[in-house]
């Protein structure tokens, strides 16, 4: 069940990755951060409402900001960064070379564990994480890209980097048994918090004028939302390692999806670069389960 949920969750950030890049004709990319946590916050907190009620029994903002705001805090700015550079990629990179990108986070955190949680890699783990920055460096082909794509292309790169520091902080959560849920909605809050400043600064708001960019908006906060609580609950229900592994099936929906949508049509040298880049990042994320 964990493995079938988190394929749900693959297809279903792959979807967001759609509205994303559609969004992008219109929207910056900090716009689309904050619409895209709103609903999230929105969906989350009226599912808790519901669920357990409101007051000091049930949602109360004691309930809400428990013992680690300050760590929840952190968590949500360095999830902020990792959203908007990521949709930044996503705006101006085929589906599946963003998404690839962003995937890269646990060859990273294979080399932030001796600094970051303590944790020593094995030599097999920075093996692992040489052979993917070898299909980073097929997918993006630096002797062969546009400045412009380029940019992008490195700023999808440093998604993963932040994404994996997210990670490490997700773990310090864990280990403080703070509740998924409350991370969720700190994560969501913090998110629309920092994207409306930082829509604000960069140029102003554009409200969407068209029933078509409605649908766009909500397409993203919902598939962002259903894909965050079914990969929460692929890991609930699951083996760790499989469930990682089954994480990866991102990467597959969004390459079809770039066909079938987008008719993208990558050379084989990019082809061979996201498969070796997936193949490290699974393999890394397996031997970083083992280590911990």
């Amino acid at each position: 069940m964990g493995s079938a949920w988190m394929l749900v969750a693959g297809a279903c950030f792959a979807l967001m990755g759609v509205f994303v890049k559609q969004g992008g004709a219109w929207f910056s990319s900090h716009e689309l951060v904050f619409h895209r946590s709103l609903i999230g916050l929105a969906l989350v907190t009226g599912g808790l409402a519901l669920h357990r009620g409101v007051g000091a029994g049930g949602l109360s903002w004691r309930a809400l900001a428990g013992e680690h705001v300050w760590l929840h805090a952190r968590r949500g700015l360095v999830g902020l960064l990792a959203l908007v550079t990521f949709f930044y990629a996503l705006a101006r990179l085929p589906l599946s070379v963003a998404v690839t990108l962003n995937y890269t986070s646990p060859l990273f955190l294979a080399l932030l564990m001796p600094w970051q949680l303590g944790e020593r890699p094995s030599p097999a783990q920075y093996a692992t994480v040489g052979l993917g920055f070898v299909g980073v460096a097929l997918l993006l082909r630096p002797w062969l890209s546009p400045p412009e794509d380029l940019v992008a292309g490195l700023t999808g790169l440093f998604s993963g980097i932040v994404a994996a520091f997210a990670y490490i902080h997700v773990r310090r959560l864990g280990r403080l048994r703070e509740p998924e849920w409350r991370t969720v909605f700190w994560f969501a809050a913090v998110c629309a918090l920092g994207a409306a400043l930082l829509a604000s600064v960069d140029g102003g708001w554009r409200a969407p004028a068209a029933p078509i960019e409605i649908g766009v908006l909500l397409g993203l906060g919902l598939f962002a939302t259903f894909g965050q609580l079914a990969m929460t609950r692929a890991y609930r229900r699951g083996k760790t390692v499989v469930v990682a592994a089954f994480a990866y099936s991102t990467v597959v929906f969004a390459s079809i999806l770039d066909v079938l949508i987008f008719n993208e049509r990558l050379p084989i040298t990019a082809w061979l670069g996201i498969c070796i880049t997936v193949a490290a990042g699974i393999q890394a994320a397996r031997l970083t389960r083992n280590a911990t």
